[in-house]
C-alpha cells in the first residue's frame, strides 16, 4: 500500500498521510513528480503504458511520473520513479523542478534533463511500461491527435520542449 504525506494549498506538509485511493479533504494536496528525459537531438524519451493500467491504458506519455510516498522529497520521488519505470538511475538532489503545475489535488513537479542512453539499456517496469522511444516535438503532436498519447495541452509539450535547457522564463 502506497502512502502519501498531504500538503496544505501552500505546499507545507501537514501531519497527515494518506493511502494511495483513499479520499482527501478539499484543503489536503499531494505531491507529483514528472520526468522528462532529452536525448542531445533534442528528442524526448517517451513510454507506452500498459494496457491493463488504470487510466489512460495503451497511450504514449512523458518519460515517466508519478506520485511521491511519504518521506520523499521532490527529487527522491524523482529518482525512484525514473528507476522502477525505465531501469535509469539519474540523481536529482542537486537540481530543482524546472517549474512546478498545480492541479486540483496537488502539485506536479516536471523535471527536464539531457541524457543520452540507448534504449536497450532500459529496463521497463512490466507493471506499467510496455514500450519506450525517442520522439519529436512533432512526433508527440501528432500522437496527441490520433489520441495515441495522454491529451495534455499542446502548449504544455511544446514548453517542455523549449524549456528544456532552461530555468526561468525569459530568454537571456
Amino acid at each position: 500500500m502506497e502512502k502519501w504525506d498531504l500538503f496544505d494549498k501552500h505546499r507545507y506538509k501537514i501531519e497527515k498521510q494518506i493511502t494511495r485511493g483513499d479520499e482527501m479533504k478539499p484543503e489536503e494536496f499531494h505531491l507529483v513528480v514528472h520526468i522528462c528525459i532529452f536525448n542531445s537531438k533534442g528528442e524526448m524519451l517517451i513510454q507506452q503504458r500498459q494496457s491493463f493500467k488504470q487510466g489512460w491504458p495503451n497511450l504514449w506519455d512523458i518519460t515517466c511520473g508519478g506520485s511521491a510516498v511519504a518521506g520523499e522529497t521532490s527529487q527522491q520521488a524523482a529518482s525512484r520513479e525514473l528507476f522502477e519505470e525505465l531501469g535509469i538511475h539519474y540523481n536529482f538532489e542537486k537540481i530543482g523542478p524546472q517549474f512546478t503545475i498545480n492541479f486540483e489535488r496537488g502539485f506536479d513537479d516536471f523535471y527536464l534533463i539531457e541524457y543520452d542512453f540507448d534504449l536497450n539499456e532500459l529496463t521497463l517496469q512490466i507493471e506499467e511500461v510496455q514500450a519506450a522511444k525517442w520522439a519529436s516535438k512533432e512526433e508527440i503532436l501528432e500522437l496527441i491527435e490520433l489520441k495515441k498519447f495522454i491529451p495534455y495541452y499542446e502548449s504544455i509539450i511544446a514548453f517542455l520542449f523549449e524549456g528544456r535547457n532552461h530555468y526561468g522564463s525569459v530568454r537571456l
